[in-house]
């Protein structure tokens, strides 16, 4: 049988276009190169001259010599309160609207009280603070807190009324017992739990019109220290706690100063 020759194969051939295209230019043109920066030392430097200039700027935007009583602090207390008209080894703390969630929300009314002036004011967890659950809290949140390694701590814990009473604005009498109202609370003291043999000595005491629950606490598993003095008071829709604590290293030389921070707790 006969075989058909292929046809023949068309050959393939290749043009530059170099030769009648020019080279396409990709450099961009001055007017935009203009808008930026020449290099990255001179965007760096820009960036660091902006820098420098936000820096000079914020004496001028915070107010430094009177910052918020929220916020921590790594500076004495004595370098920024007044000196306590009762004691003038004491400053003088009076909390505001601007200083926690719950005052500024009015749940909470303005306490105050004396600290010794080597104190500093410690950092309260957001989550500890209150802060994500106002104007309606249903567990107590801590209010401020301030320290001395040498000397021990204090706090202050608010606790909704709703909480210990169905009475709207209850006075504390009509909580209950001042041991009533430690079994409830007392955990808020130590930090973890409260065992009615940890307290040595409770009392009742009147400032005015409003009757203060003081407390002395031996508890020797409290993550807030060996020892702990608590007062207590209930004033609109919260019970506010004030509470002193020491380990057993410090409690010595700091249970006059503890004690005085106490009775000079007011709301």
């Amino acid at each position: 049988m006969a075989t058909t020759p292929l046809p023949p194969i068309p050959s393939i051939v290749t043009r530059s276009s170099s030769a009648s295209k020019p080279p396409i230019n990709l450099s961009p043109s001055p007017s935009f190169r203009a808008q930026f920066p020449q290099n990255r030392t001179q965007q760096q430097t820009t960036l660091r001259r902006d820098f420098l200039r936000s820096v000079a700027l914020l004496p001028l935007l915070l107010d430094l010599k009177t910052p918020s009583s929220s916020a921590a602090r790594e500076v004495e207390v004595g370098s920024y309160l007044p000196s306590s008209q009762s004691d003038p080894s004491f400053v003088f703390f009076k909390a505001s609207p601007k200083d926690t969630p719950a005052l500024r929300a009015g749940n909470v009314q303005p306490y105050q009280f004396i600290i010794p002036p080597t104190w500093k004011q410690a950092r309260v967890a957001n989550i500890l603070s209150g802060n994500y659950c106002q104007p309606k809290c249903a567990e107590p949140w801590v209010e401020v807190k301030f320290e001395d390694e040498k000397q021990g701590k204090i706090q202050v814990v608010a606790s909704p009324l709703i909480r210990l009473t169905n009475k709207p604005n209850a006075t504390i009498e009509d909580i209950g017992t001042p041991e009533k109202l430690i079994a409830s609370l007392g955990p808020f003291v130590t930090g973890n739990t409260y065992d009615p043999d940890e307290l040595l000595e409770s009392s009742v005491e009147k400032l005015g019109d409003q009757t203060y629950y003081k407390y002395v606490l031996e508890t020797p598993y409290a993550l807030t220290g060996s020892h702990n003095l608590a007062k207590a008071t209930a004033k609109g829709n919260t019970v506010v706690l004030f509470v002193a604590s020491a380990n057993d290293k410090q409690w010595p030389a700091s249970e006059k100063i503890l004690k005085a921070m106490l009775d000079s707790f007011q709301v």
